[in-house]
């Protein structure tokens, strides 16, 4: 007794490093950030954040979003990861009670007897043979958590049930990324489409116009064939711009947890691209901290300092207190009898002395493995800040982009218009009016591919800075366990 009373009083002894998050300066803004955030604005920008899908003022965007965010397979994976490692957790800590098994059994032995009978077997007077058996008792054995070993396992549990949550995390904002950018990417090509189904329009009245000149002696056949090359050249443009909308189209349904081709039609409704929302009044260093990689990779550096401590526990002595408790006797009557009575109570020291290294190697890896954990948080660290200042210059330049582009669709739009009337007048050559239809499908279709790209980059942006997790609870994460169909004994010993 005073043996465990001893082990008691030494509980509260925990081995190992304490966990001490890593002091790593980081940037206090960014390079292209329009300047200091003030609380109020970083509020307002927190907010906007929060479902920054919406900026984009779509409302088909946010009903998919609401779908996926319901029916995203990924996200249910998480789920169901988050309670195995709650159950890990569980597993772990029952450590920390005692572990009681009871039995019972009966039924017959027989002994040899080409052995030396002599003495007789207590028990069997005529050395019998044969011996009927009943047994019945309990089994139990409890380690004393001197030195924290289970301490340091369920603490190190504990971080990793946070990192399956940031992982969680990561998972609803990846996912969000992928919908929003594939639903930025579709609308982009509808638009690229439109385009080329104009030109195609433009190319058949171009090659109607010229064979009716010709049929009236003004032109070549020269000239007719080029006009039909055109023809034939601008449809050939429309079937890989229809694949690549089916393509974005199959992978938005089945991030919404559906059939690939259950949202095709209802996404081919022609629909504007999204508006392109503000640039960020401020963009403040700290919400980089919203980042679930970033939190994951902390956590695993917790996990992992605590693991050190499990293994340089194994340096000290383990104390154990094991018990049986096992009658036998021959009849039913006798078992419950004081001479069928068999049980031990011990109190068990054990102390590591020659393992060859072993134990040792065990503490250096584990603090090898803290410390990556620890460069692998700084790195990652960096490479979120690096997200955002790519995104935020992609943002800029691209923008910049646009406005140029717009101009030169302008140009090529008029310088168009001014060929066809003047070829219509038989003022200038064929070549010209083709040139200038080559020239404005190029600019369109760069300008439509640079508005991709910059509502690409607003959802990048968005991303980069960790947005989108932050308001959304996460989901049950019990087992659907219906505790009226356990028996009795599962509900009264089931911890």
């Amino acid at each position: 007794m005073t043996a465990i009373l001893l082990a008691g009083v030494l509980a509260g002894c925990t081995v190992g490093p304490q966990y001490k998050p890593d002091q790593f300066a980081v940037p206090a803004g960014f390079t292209d950030a329009p300047h200091a955030a003030t609380p109020e604005e970083i509020a307002r920008t927190n907010a906007e954040m929060q479902d920054w899908w919406a900026q984009f003022h779509d409302a088909e965007l946010n009903a998919l979003v609401r779908a996926a965010i319901a029916g995203n397979y990924n996200l249910k994976i998480a789920d169901q990861r988050i309670v195995a490692e709650h159950q890990m957790r569980q597993e772990t800590a029952s450590a920390w009670y005692p572990q009681v098994d009871a039995m019972t059994g009966g039924g017959d032995d027989r002994y040899s007897v080409n052995i030396d009978n002599w003495p007789l077997r207590p028990g069997n007077p005529a050395n019998r043979p044969e011996a009927s058996v009943l047994t019945y008792g309990a089994r139990a054995s409890w380690e004393i958590d001197v030195f924290g070993r289970i301490r340091r396992e369920v603490e190190a549990s504990e971080r990793a049930i946070d990192e399956s949550i940031e992982a969680r995390r990561g998972v609803l904002v990846t996912m969000l990324a992928d919908l929003a950018g594939d639903y930025m990417d579709m609308r982009a090509t509808q638009a690229r489409l439109e385009i080329a189904r104009h030109n195609v329009r433009v190319a058949q009245d171009a090659l109607s116009l010229t064979q009716r000149l010709f049929a009236h002696g003004v032109g070549n056949n020269l000239q007719v064939s080029q006009a039909q090359t055109e023809y034939d050249s601008e449809i050939a443009r429309l079937e890989p711009l229809q694949a690549h909308f089916d393509r974005d189209a199959h992978a938005i349904a089945v991030l919404t947890g559906q059939p690939p081709g259950a949202l095709e039609e209802a996404l081919a409704a022609p629909s504007p691209l999204p508006v392109m929302p503000p640039f960020p009044q401020t963009l403040p260093s700290i919400v980089v901290a919203n980042r679930p990689d970033i939190r994951e990779a902390e956590r695993a550096y917790a996990e992992d300092t605590a693991r050190i401590g499990v293994a340089v526990a194994q340096l000290y002595p383990n104390f154990s207190v094991p018990l049986t408790f096992n009658p036998q006797a021959s009849a039913a009557y006798q078992a419950f009898q004081l001479g069928g009575m068999s049980w031990q109570f011990l109190m068990l020291a054990s102390m590591p002395l020659i393992h060859g290294g072993r134990l040792t190697a065990q503490i250096a890896r584990a603090r090898a493995t803290a410390e990556a954990s620890r460069l692998h948080y700084r790195q990652t660290v960096l490479h979120g800040f690096q997200e955002v200042e790519d995104a935020m210059s992609d943002w800029q330049h691209d923008t910049q982009l646009v406005a140029r582009l717009d101009r030169a669709s302008a140009d090529a739009t008029l310088t168009n218009q001014r060929a066809t009337r003047l070829y219509g007048a038989g003022l200038t050559d064929f070549l010209n009016v083709l040139s200038s239809e080559r020239t404005l499908l190029d600019v369109q279709d760069r300008l439509a591919q640079a508005h991709q790209a910059q509502l690409r980059d607003a959802v990048t942006l968005y991303t980069a800075i960790g947005a989108g997790w932050q308001g959304r609870a996460l989901r049950d994460t019990h087992l659907p366990v219906d505790q009226s169909q356990q028996n009795i004994l599962a509900k009264a010993f089931s911890r």
